[in-house]
């Protein structure tokens, strides 16, 4: 993090020691830091990943609205754009950190849009926010679905008042258009091979890597499809969502989004790339209500944006969400696997949500990047000591 100066190694870049150090063990942990070397090229860029629904669960990242004083103002700065809403959000956010089951207490359970949506960009956003308080500026930011709003307002495209009134838009339009019940399956086969099993308003959701594809419909067309390809033997799983997102049951909502768009897009300070073209977000698309309407439509074709993205140089990857979706489909990426790239996650669930924050501010040092949290970053005062 930032201990001293780096230290030079024969015949290539500097070596860094990197440790993380618990309370209780604080010392015994630092006398064990790892020394790594620096690439003599310099550190791989770092690009952010943002997910979007799905990824979502109780009393995530509840740790670090506590006791990460940047990355709750940022949350703030989001839920305070929905008002008396915001704040039943909130509220049903931190009580289900102590509460079991998934159910809030307004009675509208976390997988529902409604809540889901809302609460995921403010948790992208603020999760981004930190480690751009780090002094890391992204070579590219991608996102998966809800995600790539987030990523155009980390990058400046948006304001944090537009791209809320965007989500809260998307959400509403949702809401009160005759768009029936449905969901989302996570499935272990190509597209094309799901193709003769698909019917109705089922459809081909998201492209997330080989043979992981996500589909979305009505629940009793969805239900249907999900028999006809378990008893072909073919492996799925249910995904976290009560909306057929990015299936032609979605049109009502998008018919219905769209006029609700007012925002004034600034240039980038960083790419986006989008994910649903696969190309770096242009100018006119981020000013188009039809674009980002249909994007409650249309198939997410994350896996080959997430393609392109590698192949324009190794990177750094970073997931800005909770749990390690995206993670998961980037180890699948050649570049990955052949460990020319690597992926780490802000929050993979499982451990401490700051002591898994400072491992990959620990993973950003020893890659090179200055890491140099703000003072108003309570993981940066602790990485420092």
């Amino acid at each position: 993090m930032r201990p001293g100066p780096p230290w030079r190694g024969r015949g290539g870049g500097p070596w860094r020691p990197a440790g993380v150090p618990t309370r209780a063990r604080a010392v015994e942990d630092v006398a064990a830091a790892a020394v790594h070397r620096v690439a003599a090229g310099g550190p791989r860029p770092v690009a952010l990943l943002l997910p979007g629904q799905g990824s979502q669960h109780p009393g995530m990242a509840v740790g670090l609205y506590r006791g990460e004083p940047v990355f709750r103002a940022a949350v703030e700065e989001v839920l305070g754009r929905w008002g008396a809403e915001g704040a039943a959000i909130r509220a049903d956010w931190l009580a289900t950190a102590t509460a079991a089951g998934t159910g809030t207490g307004t009675g509208v359970p976390i997988d529902d849009q409604r809540r889901a949506q809302p609460l995921l960009f403010a948790v992208d956003y603020a999760l981004g926010r930190l480690l751009l308080s780090w002094g890391i500026t992204p070579a590219e930011a991608l996102g998966h679905s809800a995600g790539e709003v987030a990523a155009a307002t980390l990058a400046g495209v948006f304001t944090v008042a537009e791209a809320a009134a965007l989500v809260r838009g998307r959400v509403r339009a949702a809401a009160i258009a005759s768009v029936p019940p449905g969901g989302m399956l996570a499935v272990f086969a190509s597209a094309d091979e799901l193709g003769p099993y698909l019917s109705g308003q089922v459809a081909v959701a998201a492209v997330n890597a080989a043979r992981r594809t996500m589909l979305a419909g009505p629940s009793a067309q969805l239900a249907a499809v999900a028999g006809r390809l378990t008893r072909a033997g073919v492996r799925l799983r249910p995904v976290a969502a009560t909306t057929p997102f990015h299936s032609p049951a979605m049109a009502p909502a998008v018919a219905a989004a769209e006029p609700a768009f007012a925002a004034t897009p600034r240039p980038a300070r960083f790419p986006v790339r989008s994910g649903y073209t696969g190309q770096l977000l242009t100018a006119r698309q981020a000013g188009s209500a039809r674009f980002w309407a249909r994007q409650l439509a249309d198939t997410v074709h994350f896996g080959p944006a997430l393609t392109a993205l590698l192949d324009g140089g190794d990177r750094l990857l970073v997931e800005c969400g909770p749990g390690r979706v995206l993670s998961h489909l980037a180890q699948r990426q050649h570049a990955v696997r052949a460990g020319r790239s690597t992926v780490v996650s802000l929050l993979p669930g499982g451990r401490c949500d700051r002591r898994a924050v400072l491992d990959v501010a620990a993973a950003l040092w020893c890659e090179g990047h200055d890491v140099l949290p703000g003072a108003g970053s309570a993981a940066g005062e602790h990485a420092r000591r």
